[in-house]
């Protein structure tokens, strides 16, 4: 979903073109319940999606399917195979074939040396499948402490905004979402089987869009595992909420980097794990 003021915003120059392809996120199937009673619910339309980099079978990665392009550019970025937009001239999703196609405007270097095909299933990453990430890490800069914080009162309106939110999970559950925020204000939100779809495509929004990170604010329902962390570091968001938890290596890596987690975030109770430097205690909102 994105939000009136976030469908504003142009394409960066150089841009690829895209299809539309987005699917029906769900489905519904008959069930019988305890009792013994027939009834209808709606589940996750989980589809696979196969990208072919240069006519060249790179990941099948399981999807919902509503943005499928933007999660392709997102998860190209992502895993380092792109540096920007403008690198590719087309990505077409066509839902017949389960493909989508990417053309390149020219050939990417990591591609050239080989590669195995990957399946990315249900709720995994690939961790660094083209090269140690954690390599990069000492070239990742994220604004200061001066210029990146978040005020108490704007962590509870955001966790707010998504109590509210009318969503899959709702309807269906067994699906992740990730929303990206400026203070308080919704841009974007993504619901996906898996957090690293939810994230990778809101990454390919921003790359899309030319959108810099370091005003904003990631939200996930999942776990803040070091790989979130460090894609999120990648689009230059220094600050990470999640309603679930946060790991060890998650907190080391924030640390490292200079980032500020919030994990058990729900309603008006959070836990800062690291970067707390970057909160604003207030007093709850009334």
């Amino acid at each position: 979903m994105v939000r009136p003021e976030a469908r504003l915003l142009r394409p960066v120059p150089g841009a690829p073109r895209l299809t539309a392809a987005s699917c029906e996120p769900v489905r519904e199937i008959q069930v019988v319940d305890e009792e013994g009673e027939h009834r209808r619910i709606q589940l996750p339309a989980e589809r696979a999606l196969t990208v072919f980099v240069d006519q060249r079978e790179l990941v099948t990665l399981m999807t919902l399917g509503a943005a499928p392009e933007l999660l392709v550019l997102g998860y190209l970025y992502n895993q380092r195979l792109i540096d920007g937009a403008a690198q590719l001239e087309s990505i077409t999703v066509d839902w017949q074939l389960g493909a989508a196609a990417v053309i390149t405007r020219s050939p990417l270097h990591e591609l050239k040396h080989g590669s195995a095909r990957r399946l990315a299933t249900t709720g995994c990453g690939l961790g660094s499948v083209f090269g140690d990430l954690m390599a990069q890490i000492d070239t990742i800069r994220l604004p200061g402490i001066g210029v990146a914080r978040i005020r108490q009162t704007t962590l509870q309106r955001l966790l707010e905004t998504m109590r509210r939110s009318r969503n899959i999970h709702g309807s269906a559950g067994s699906v992740h979402s990730c929303a990206l925020f400026r203070g308080a204000d919704m841009l974007l939100s993504v619901e996906d089987v898996g957090r690293h779809n939810a994230i990778d495509t809101i990454t390919g929004w921003m790359v899309m869009h030319g959108v810099a990170g370091a005003d904003k604010i990631l939200f996930t329902t999942a776990r803040l595992t070091s790989e979130m962390v460090m894609k999120a570091a990648q689009s230059g968001i220094p600050i990470a909420v999640s309603r679930n938890g946060v790991s060890t290596m998650a907190y080391d890596l924030a640390t490292r980097l200079g980032m500020t987690l919030f994990g058990r975030a729900a309603n008006r109770r959070f836990l800062c794990y690291v970067g707390a430097e970057r909160f604003d205690v207030e007093p709850a909102m009334e």
